[in-house]
This record gives structure tokens, sequence and C-alpha cells, in this order.
């Protein structure tokens, strides 16, 4: 109900709109119409009430919560469902949790604060409150184990094509996970599974993206410079909008893959990668690879050519440019 009156607070922002008319239209007394609002208020909503006017919506809060998510989601299925959490460990972990309770696919996980997020190879990803976006998507593709990489390829085409779409700024992807700006990080992905033999029945994604933080609030490593979209932009971004945005291109990506493979979708993400073409060496439990990058194969693998010709497929490495 929170989500409707929402919709309806916004389709007349800027007008009073009645307890009467939205308790009607919802369905619901005027009472609990009340009791909605207080809680909108507490959340950041600016709602000024008036005797025998009602409602008006002055301002809203730059939220992550469903009702937030909703106002620009035009999905079939993924984000339909949404736990927000003001703050949490990991959103990974409770997606993982959600998981083997029976939440269906497209479930969302997002926090407004991280303080234990983690990228590939157990690196930290956290996140200030109010700062970035924190997500974790629920995905139950009944895919083979060995054709669940590339969705990792697959959302970082979606997530740059969101980013330009919200923002005009154009993203790049360096193999298997990251998106750049300006050569400085803005997005991490990781996907994990949970799976039996021949089968991966459940999939989290999980998305971390700099969305508003200052250069002081970043976190910066050895391996990367990190950016945030505000600096970029010169102005702060709608994280639910983006966020929203971000479950559209995946999704019909995503039905793309399960359908037809990864081939199509290959060309998009070469098109958008800076990982092709590079002297780089790619360090993996299975050895390390020193040679040029020549493109990525229909699963996802990076190919790289050593100094003898020979082409090698590196499906997960720590990879850094020698150029």
């Amino acid at each position: 109900m929170r989500n409707e009156l929402v919709q309806k607070l916004v389709e007349h922002q800027g007008e009073y709109v009645s307890g009467e008319r939205l308790s009607e239209s919802l369905g619901v007394s005027r009472t609990a119409i009340w009791k909605q609002i207080e809680v909108l208020k507490k959340q950041g909503y600016q709602i000024e009430s008036a005797p025998k006017k009602g409602y008006q919506l002055m301002g809203r809060p730059d939220g992550l919560q469903e009702h937030d998510i909703h106002l620009y989601l035009h999905t079939k299925r993924l984000g339909q469902s949404v736990s927000y959490y003001a703050t949490v460990p990991s959103t990974q972990a409770v997606a993982h949790e959600l998981a083997q309770a029976g939440e269906p696919e497209g479930h969302v996980v997002v926090a407004d604060e991280q303080t234990s997020g983690r990228g590939r190879f157990g690196r930290n990803w956290s996140s200030a409150a109010g700062t970035s976006i924190s997500m974790s998507l629920l995905l139950r593709p009944a895919l083979a184990p060995e054709n669940v990489p590339p969705l990792t390829l697959v959302a970082a085409v979606a997530v740059t094509r969101a980013i330009e779409k919200v923002t005009d700024l154009e993203a790049d992807i360096k193999w298997p996970n990251d998106i750049l700006l300006n050569g400085k990080k803005i997005v991490g992905i990781l996907t994990e599974m949970q799976s039996e033999p021949g089968l991966a029945n459940v999939v989290i994604l999980g998305i971390g993206i700099n969305a508003n933080q200052t250069d002081e609030e970043l976190i910066h490593d050895d391996r990367n410079q990190s950016t945030s979209l505000a600096t970029e932009k010169g102005e702060l971004i709608n994280r639910a909008e983006l966020l929203a945005n971000i479950l559209e291109e995946f999704e019909w990506l995503y039905d793309a893959y399960l359908k037809n493979g990864f081939k199509e979708i290959k060309l998009l993400w070469e098109a958008r990668s800076i990982s092709i073409g590079l002297n780089l060496e790619a360090k993996s439990i299975h050895g390390t690879v020193t040679g040029r990058s020549v493109g990525i194969s229909e699963d996802g693998a990076l190919l790289v050519e050593d100094a003898q010709g020979i082409t090698h497929k590196v499906y997960s490495a720590d990879v850094q440019s020698k150029n």
C-alpha cells in the first residue's frame, strides 16, 4: 500500500490530495493513510498536511526503499519485491539466506549502508550511509554451473547502459567485473551460486556502485583508484532511479542470454570493454598467463595470446595491465 501511496503523492506533487480521495483510491481507511504518511515523513519525505485540503508532497529523500525504487521500475519480475536495510554487513549474505528460505527469482536486497561488503578474492567493498548502491539480486536460472560466469559480463553491460541512460556518462568495462569512468573504478560486481552437480539452483548477483561519495569517502586500494558518479557528473545522482534502470536493462539482457546464449551480448560487452588489446598478466590458482588480450570467448573467458602465439582462456584471475 505504501508503494501506491507514494505513487499517488508523486503524481499530484505540488497540489493537495485529500485523505478521503487517497483512502478511496487505495481501498483503506483515512487512519491508515495518516499512519503511512507519518512513516514517510520519518523517512525524509516532505509532506504538508492541511485541514480540509489533505496532503501535499513537497520533496523526496534520496532513498532506496521499495517504494522509492518502484517509482521508476518497469520490469516484469526483477525488483518486484525488495528487502531494504538501513545498514547491513553484507547484502550478499542476506540474499543467500533469503534464497534458502524460498524467495523467488527477482528479489532484491538493498542497503543504504554496508559495513562488511566484499568483492572478488575477498576484497573489501563497504559503503557509508546515503552515498552508494549496495544491492544483491536473487536469480534462479537453472543453468549448468559452467554457464553462470557470463552473467557477470551480462550484468556489466546492463550497468553501463543504465549509467549512461540516467547520467549521460559513458562507462568502460574492465574484465571481468569492474566498471570504470576515466580510468577510475565506480562499480564492482560479484557473482556467486548455490549449486548441485550439473545445476546452479541459485545465483546471487551483487552490485556495488559509488554513486554520491566525495573523494574523501571513497575506498582506494593498490590496484584501483576510485571515483563516484556524482564526482564525475558534478551533481548528485538519484540512486533509486539508477537501481531501477539497472534492473530493467538486466532483465532483457538476462532473458536474451537464457534464450540465445552469450553471442549477441558479447558484441555489446566488447563495444564497451577496455580489456581488449592490452598487454597483461593474469594470475589465478592455475598459474600466471602473460600476453596480449585478444577478446573474450562465447562463454565469457578472457582470451590471452602469449609470446609463442598460444591463446589461453582465462576464466577467473587477478588481471593487471602491463602496458
